[in-house]
């Protein structure tokens, strides 16, 4: 998860829902830049240890913190990019993985925006290039007539290009990044000469995430797997942490909402603590595990459904009892069972949590949808 970011205006006065993190952090980043003394990778635009420093934060140099991790994952992550090994970010849903490597394209390249967003639907033409057809029916196969995706722009550019959610893809999709990831060339072969090789320019290569719920959807062959280093995100461990990143977050979602309190922390502790034992099967009545994910990234968006509900309904800022009206949809999201276990947790789990708040999320069960 990131730290609020400020919005920044388009043309015609319109904000953006979600600015990349280069446009939101473009401060950070050029103060990095212009301080930045230490040895860069070929192609970097900042060195690792200032990319660590964008990422992980430096409260005395204002910097800050966009990632709460494991700081040592950062430093192998950026580590893995500094040498021709791509990078596969895997972990449960809603760990950040996606927000990691967008921070890191943005640091090292200065944008995160070349993006391959995979699915069942994902074509090779989407990863490496296209052609606009009636320039090639027109003018035959030219670099005019060519489309560069990411792959191929990330190559000639020498950026990073991220790959998400890469065991949707079919099988024969991702097996087209074996000579990508090792001979670091893409053949064009419609194009005749010099212009039929593209060859990677320093500062190119490859995040991928994946997410562990989608292991045997299609799983990347032995071949794939080795040209990739594999790290980990993990779910936030410490609880004062995950509260502290549910509160900055859903403060910065409910202000470009246009709400104006803040949430209550008395009430975003309820939250985050329903969350963490939903999450464990320890918390659960008789041992059971929700099998939807309840990662910190759908604490937040309860976090903002509850502000909106309280404001905008009301005019006052959510309460225990919106928590509870709006857990539904993200603990249950389909699953008539997972609906039964969240029941059982508020009427019977619940009551042994003490707090005003906890009482009243107990006394709101009954909102609790069929």
């Amino acid at each position: 998860m990131s730290a609020p970011a400020t919005a920044v205006a388009e043309p015609g006065g319109e904000q953006p829902q979600r600015p990349p993190a280069e446009v939101s952090h473009a401060a950070e980043l050029a103060a990095l830049r212009a301080a930045d003394s230490d040895p860069r990778p070929p192609g970097w635009q900042l060195s690792l240890r200032a990319a660590r420093r964008f990422i992980v934060g430096d409260e005395k140099a204002g910097i800050t913190r966009k990632f709460v991790g494991n700081s040592a994952l950062v430093e192998r992550s950026l580590v893995t990019l500094a040498t021709n090994r791509g990078l596969m970010l895997v972990g449960e849903p809603g760990t950040a993985k996606s927000l990691l490597s967008e921070l890191i394209a943005a640091a090292v390249s200065g944008t995160s925006a070349l993006t391959v967003q995979g699915g069942a639907a994902t074509t090779e033409d989407q990863i490496k290039y296209s052609w606009n057809y009636a320039l090639l029916v027109s003018e035959g196969p030219s670099t005019r007539s060519l489309v560069p995706a990411p792959m191929l722009r990330g190559m000639s550019e020498g950026r990073i290009v991220r790959f998400e959610e890469i065991t949707r893809c079919p099988l024969e999709v991702q097996d087209c990044l074996l000579s990508l990831l090792s001979d670091r060339v893409i053949a064009i072969p419609e194009l005749h000469g010099p212009q039929g090789m593209v060859f990677a320019r320093q500062g190119f290569n490859v995040i991928a995430t994946a997410n562990t719920r989608d292991r045997g959807v299609n799983e990347m062959s032995a071949a794939l797997k080795r040209r990739f280093n594999f790290e980990t995100v993990f779910p936030i461990a410490d609880f004062d942490t995950e509260l502290a990143l549910v509160e900055a977050e859903a403060t910065a979602l409910l202000r470009r909402s246009g709400v104006e309190p803040p949430p209550q922390r008395d009430v975003l502790e309820v939250l985050v603590g329903t969350f963490r034992e939903l999450r464990a099967a320890a918390g659960q009545a008789q041992g059971e595990r929700m099998s939807t994910v309840m990662s910190t990234a759908e604490a937040v968006s309860v976090a903002h459904a509850v502000g909106v509900r309280g404001w905008f309904l009301r005019g006052e800022p959510g309460n225990a009892a919106d928590v509870v009206a709006s857990l539904a949809g993200t603990a249950a999201k389909d699953s008539p069972e997972d609906l039964a276990r969240l029941r059982r947790f508020l009427e019977q789990e619940v009551p042994r949590r003490a707090g005003r708040q906890w009482k009243a999320l107990h006394e709101a069960r009954h909102l609790l949808a069929d």
